[in-house]
């Protein structure tokens, strides 16, 4: 392979912030939170606002958002991926279904991303968005995904995470716990967690797979703990199950 490019990576570092939060960040945040020069950061700032991958936001003077660039390069990657425009239209079904919150996602080395979400029909409910980035170990979807690779991916992807950070009280913090309930999720097939990710929220998954039979996202179910109870955790997870598999054979899977 070859060399990294410094000034990319720190270009990059730069637009991967503005994933969090409320969207915008001045340069001092910038600076502050990836600890670089000021004047680093006033020159790729500069650059990527000439470019239009930033942008001023008006009513707030010194601060930035992400520019019409990154939305066209998103919404490129959008059409190419088939798994996305697939994956809402299952998800929508499903949340008509049960009128509670669909979420599909992929595993990005230790993190899930989610690429699809239909919204709850009930005036409580989760919120999040597509493109939200957790802890896999956190959510269903994450446990799902991380249980279907080899124990050599599972172990290096582990690895690379360092430590198992808690999102709330309830959430995995222990490797040798976390391997326990994949092998439990193996056998099962579907995955669950309560309160893991959110401490207000429960969730069921089920694996989607490829043409080839690989695992390539996992659906979820999302239920505020005011709705959950054992029953309805076992219908919901019918339920994704049965979506999980709708969305595999629109990839291609018959098995």
């Amino acid at each position: 392979m070859g060399r990294r490019v410094p000034a990319v990576s720190r270009a990059l570092d730069i637009l991967e912030l503005f994933l969090d939060g409320d969207g915008t960040l001045s340069a001092p945040e910038i600076t502050r939170r990836l600890q670089l020069p000021r004047t680093t950061v006033h020159e790729l700032v500069t650059t990527l606002a000439a470019r239009s991958y930033l942008v001023p936001v008006p009513e707030q003077p010194g601060r930035y958002r992400l520019g019409v660039r990154t939305y066209q390069l998103g919404s490129r990657y959008a059409e190419q991926l088939d798994l996305a425009a697939e994956g809402q239209q299952v998800a929508r079904a499903v949340a008509e279904t049960c009128g509670e919150t669909v979420h599909v996602a992929v595993l990005e080395e230790a993190d899930v991303i989610y690429i699809a979400k239909v919204d709850s029909t009930h005036a409580v409910r989760m919120v999040s968005a597509a493109g939200r980035r957790l802890p896999a170990h956190c959510t269903a979807v994450g446990k799902m995904l991380l249980a279907s690779l080899s124990p050599d991916e599972l172990e290096e992807r582990l690895t690379s995470a360092g430590e198992l950070r808690a999102m709330t009280p309830h959430s995995i913090t222990e490797p040798d716990a976390l391997r326990a309930a994949l092998g439990e999720i193996r056998e099962r097939g579907v995955a669950s967690e309560q309160r893991e990710s959110n401490p207000d929220v429960s969730c069921v998954a089920a694996p989607v797979r490829d043409r080839a039979g690989r695992v390539v996202a996992a659906l979820s179910v999302s239920v505020p703990m005011i709705r959950w109870s054992e029953e309805r955790q076992r219908e919901l997870a019918d339920l994704a199950l049965k979506g999980a598999g709708q969305l595999s054979e629109r990839l291609g899977h018959h098995g």
